[in-house]
């Protein structure tokens, strides 16, 4: 029952599956590509003055992976899209060159934007209005077969010594058709993870690139807690997510096979490989080479996402056990108010001057906005965090190329403060360290593109809000400032509260403390390894066995059909996660404990948000956007606070 109100929710409510017109528009789409890089490998192959009868052999083949290939596409979203060529067309002059020529001659396509010296280097582009991911892959075939199977670990045996760029453009297909066959059931599979994917969008944390975690991410955890619960709903499975990643502990790995070696591909391994060790949320990929594929998560948006598992399984206990009217399946969905959550936000302002070197400057930025995160923990020692919003805003009144990057600042009252202590932040240096390093890393920098950060306090710029005008405090938001520390349930049940949370309607009442931001740091004391926030792992031991799984149809329209009647109640297996979560899992998983050899990390269960408070704005004085300098004597970023 509870699985069909669920479907109904999304299908209906939140209209999240496109209709017949656009499904056959992305087809068309995909099969006008196949035929333009059919014939982009042809003219290469004329171009290099070989026979007619090799170019008429020439052949490349377009395959997709992730949320399209899933099944679990949204309308309106791009699809990935991989380009598999013979060994005589290169990345650089065959696919970002020729290839890059034909695509940019043609009115169909729109909004063309390569990206070099991206982890997987890819070119963006609208095809008739789809959005389109399309990286390549070069194989040392002379003739791509028209029937070429990916899922098979020989074709590794095809790529050349050191491409490691082709390894992880092929890895998506891979992991993505091995994900199918693991998970006991694909169509509740695809269900719980339209539900992950909506809740993850909602609540601010689907962004790769911020620190969050992506689409491949969350698909992963999803078929996870499908393997843990092979005969369960969706809606069990919802519920099931949020109760066991509140209690995992990491940086144990998430893994869905036993991870292969021996084919001569680095594979992901702590025992081994040193920079493993450091990984903060490690979801390993079950295609070989198996990879950590959330090495962008940080402690800092580790212990948001963890305090928004918290929150969803507050809520999918209340629904359960039917004690709360308020809570059911929009509760869930309720969007973050990331501009109402804060009082002091980062504002990386970006520009340029004409439309394609803005679209290049602001994938370059956005690549590295996660590095000021890191800086300013590092540079703050913990005691200051970051939640980075995942998307830009434009200031339509500005006549150049412009946007704005936001990330909302917290004090970590896990740091206590003495009575009539002064903390001191300055985040100047961060600030100029930050601009330095994108303005000087990217090499293809222009006369134009500029970058300047800046605080801004409760007075958001308008632009941010919807026709320019910011709305009005809601019910709903007045309960989510107050719930935005959500508690653990244990707590909750007894009727304890481990933080003391202001509501807004006291903010003329005398508050606990107030703080002082702003006071210089030395940055040549810092040391290199600093940055790093997770402690080194000794030992892992990862042994799981696969699930044995009949073959499938990865028909994308699978997901439309009804869902069969199936049990919406299990018993309370509370105890059963905390045996896995350090390791030790049922239903022919095994997993060792990862060992620190620093002090105990805190467990998940615990609330990450509920040692975060809130700043108070105070003084500030910014640079101009359009000038950014380099680092002065003057702060420009200064808050200050009392302790009571």
């Amino acid at each position: 029952m509870k699985s069909r109100e669920l479907e109904r929710y999304l299908r209906n409510d939140e209209g999240i599956y496109e209709c017949r017109e656009e499904s056959v528009m992305r087809e068309e789409v995909l099969g006008r590509l196949d035929e333009i890089v059919k014939q982009w490998v042809k003219a290469v192959c004329q171009a290099k003055g070989l026979g007619e009868e090799f170019v008429e052999e020439a052949n490349a083949k377009i395959f997709t992976f992730g949320s399209y290939r899933l099944g679990v596409h949204s309308p309106g979203a791009d699809i990935d899209t991989l380009c598999v060529g013979p060994a005589y067309v290169t990345r650089e002059e065959g696919f970002f060159g020729e290839l890059y020529k034909i695509l940019s001659e043609m009115p169909e396509v729109t909004e063309l934007n390569p990206v070099h010296d991206a982890y997987v280097p890819v070119m963006k582009f609208k095809f008739n209005g789809v959005s389109i991911d399309l990286v390549y892959a070069r194989l040392s075939l002379s003739v791509i077969p028209e029937d070429l199977d990916l899922s098979h670990d020989s074709i590794l045996q095809h790529v050349s010594a050191g491409d490691e760029q082709t390894v992880r453009s092929l890895n998506g297909c891979r992991v993505t058709d091995q994900i199918l066959k693991l998970v006991p059931n694909i169509q509740n599979f695809r269900t719980t993870l339209r539900c992950i994917r909506l809740w993850a969008k909602r609540r601010g944390v689907y962004s790769n690139v911020a620190g969050f975690l992506g689409g491949i991410n969350w698909a992963l955890l999803v078929a996870f807690i499908c393997q843990l619960y092979p005969n369960a709903s969706p809606s069990v499975h919802v519920s099931r997510f949020f109760m066991v990643y509140t209690q995992w502990r990491w940086p144990n790995p998430i893994i869905l096979c036993p991870i292969k070696e021996g084919l001569g591909q680095q594979v992901w391994d702590p025992r081994k490989n040193v920079r493993d060790r450091y990984h903060v949320m490690p979801i390993i990929t079950p295609a070989y080479p198996s990879m950590n594929s959330s090495y962008n998560v940080s402690c800092n948006t580790l212990s948001i996402m963890t305090g928004e598992f918290q929150r969803g399984y507050d809520i999918c206990k209340a629904m359960e056990i039917a004690t709360d009217k308020e809570a059911d399946w929009g509760t869930l969905f309720e969007s973050y108010a990331f501009f109402d959550a804060h009082k002091c936000y980062l504002q990386i302002f970006i520009s340029a001057g004409c439309a394609d070197d803005f679209r290049k400057w602001k994938g370059w930025v956005e690549s590295r906005l996660r590095q000021l995160t890191l800086i300013v923990e590092n540079e703050t020692h913990g005691k200051l965090q970051c939640r980075p919003y995942p998307g830009d805003f434009s200031d339509k009144s500005l006549t150049y190329h412009n946007c704005s990057f936001f990330m909302g600042l917290q004090r970590n009252r896990q740091f206590p403060v003495n009575g009539g202590e002064k903390l001191h932040f300055d985040l100047t240096r961060c600030a100029g360290e930050f601009k330095w390093a994108v303005k000087n890393g990217y090499t293809s920098r222009k006369t134009g593109m500029d970058i300047g950060v800046s605080l801004v306090n409760k007075k958001i710029p308008e632009f941010v809000f919807p026709g320019g005008i910011r709305p009005s405090c809601t019910p709903n938001v007045t309960r989510e400032r107050r719930k935005r520390s959500p508690q653990p349930s244990s707590d909750i049940d007894e009727g304890k509260s481990k933080a003391t949370v202001l509501d807004r309607t006291c903010r003329d009442q005398k508050r606990k403390r107030e703080y002082n931001v702003g006071v210089e740091t030395d940055l040549s004391s810092r040391h290199p390894k600093s940055m790093r926030c997770n402690p080194p792992v000794d030992t892992l031991v990862a042994d799981a066995s696969s699930n044995q799984a009949e073959k499938l149809a990865p028909e994308p329209n699978v997901a439309d059909q009804a869902l069969p009647i199936q049990r919406d109640e299990l018993e309370d297996d509370r105890h059963q996660v905390k045996e896995f979560a350090g390791g030790n899992m049922s239903s022919g998983h095994v997993m060792g404990e990862v060992k620190s050899n620093n002090a105990p990390r805190p467990s998940a269960a615990s609330s990450y948000n509920e040692n975060l408070e809130e700043l108070e704005y105070d003084d500030i004085k910014v640079l101009h956007y359009q000038t950014a300098p380099e680092p002065v004597v003057k702060p420009i970023i200064r808050v200050n606070f009392l302790s009571c």
